[in-house]
């Protein structure tokens, strides 16, 4: 049985929906003060926008391979219960649009974290949750290393440069050789290999980089790591079978949030699909947004997902996005564990 010490996931993990106005528009119960901050216009084809609190006002994109641009005059603080936004830019706050923003909690700006061979500039730690935030400028060459905090070995790293254009790096632990793979979350590639491009790969105490293959020195980062958390997170691969009654994932929760991306197969035209329990609150789960397209928001019949109490389910047969005969990573959150340390169970949607 899934046990957990995070009875309450959204004090760490929550979607938030909000309406543009044009103006200042304080976006309020998130239920903490969040340090990532992931945005998108759902009715309207821009980027996505990603900031967090230990890189401050700057904007990064998870469809774009661009530098970092500064963001000040549109979103303007990280607030007690939210974020506040100002102008009229439609990517963030068009009195025309509908937006949804997925908000994650980890320790304000952080400081220095200096495990491993390089020093992070600020590095922000939720060990609870199992996320944390490093900004690092890279040195050196070959393999090198810098602390994420977390204690424990991370199953999931986001890299992106801030300083100048190179696309996304994710490593995850799931695919084979995870060390020598990677995926890029603004493309629809599938899983990529180069030599250790992970260095010596990851530690309970450190993140892994090739200097040189992955990333180059001089230039700035931002590394979003998660480790699993019974109950709460889960980052994992399943295999598709081009069945309408498709896999079932077992996560030991109910899921609040995921992302799925075909990663083996040698299909290099899929997507990263973005699926909610705020956008849709009934199964099936029909609402998917592209983390690496500035598309609006679809729905679509053959991309069904029902999210159930410990896991979610693939409700569609021959669908290269969510089920062909390949393999499938995916990242997922928890609106509620399946048994929580008060013994209360999950129950179905």
């Amino acid at each position: 049985m899934a046990y957990t010490t995070i009875n309450k996931s959204t004090d760490y993990f929550n979607t938030k929906l909000y309406t543009g106005n044009n103006g200042a528009n304080a976006i309020t119960g998130v239920g903490f003060q969040p340090d990532f901050v992931w945005l998108k216009p759902r009715n309207y084809a821009d980027h996505h926008r990603l900031m967090d609190a230990v890189r401050g006002q700057y904007t990064i994109y998870s469809n774009r391979d661009v530098a970092q641009d500064a963001n000040s005059s549109h979103f303007t603080s990280f607030d007690s219960d939210g974020f506040t936004l100002a102008g009229s830019d439609g990517g963030w706050n068009s009195s025309s649009y509908n937006y949804v923003s997925w908000n994650w909690k980890a320790n304000g700006q952080g400081s220095a974290n200096t495990d491993g061979t390089i020093n992070t500039t600020y590095t922000s730690v939720n060990t609870t949750s199992g996320f944390s935030i490093s900004k690092v400028t890279l040195s050196g060459s070959g393999n090198q290393t810098f602390g994420h905090g977390l204690g424990v070995t991370p199953s999931l790293v986001i890299f992106k440069c801030t300083s100048h254009a190179e696309s996304w790096k994710v490593y995850h632990s799931s695919l084979s050789s995870p060390e020598s793979k990677y995926l890029q979350l603004n493309t629809t590639d599938d899983a990529g290999n180069a030599s250790n491009i992970w260095g010596a790969g990851m530690t309970s105490s450190t993140v892994g980089v090739k200097v040189g293959t992955i990333g180059t020195a001089g230039q700035d980062y931002v590394a979003y790591c998660f480790a699993e958390k019974t109950g709460f997170s889960k980052f994992g691969l399943y295999q598709g079978n081009s069945n309408a009654d498709g896999a079932f994932i077992y996560t030991g929760f109910k899921p609040a949030w995921v992302i799925i991306k075909q990663a083996t197969g040698g299909n290099a035209n899929e997507v990263w699909g973005i699926r909610d329990n705020v956008r849709d609150t009934f199964n099936p789960i029909t609402k998917s947004l592209v983390a690496n397209a500035d598309s609006a928001e679809g729905t679509t019949s053959s991309h069904y997902v029902d999210f159930v109490s410990n896991g979610f389910k693939i409700r569609t047969g021959t669908e290269n996005a969510l089920n062909t005969n390949y393999g499938y990573v995916y990242l997922a959150f928890a609106e509620a564990p399946l048994v929580g340390s008060n013994n209360v169970p999950a129950t179905a949607r």
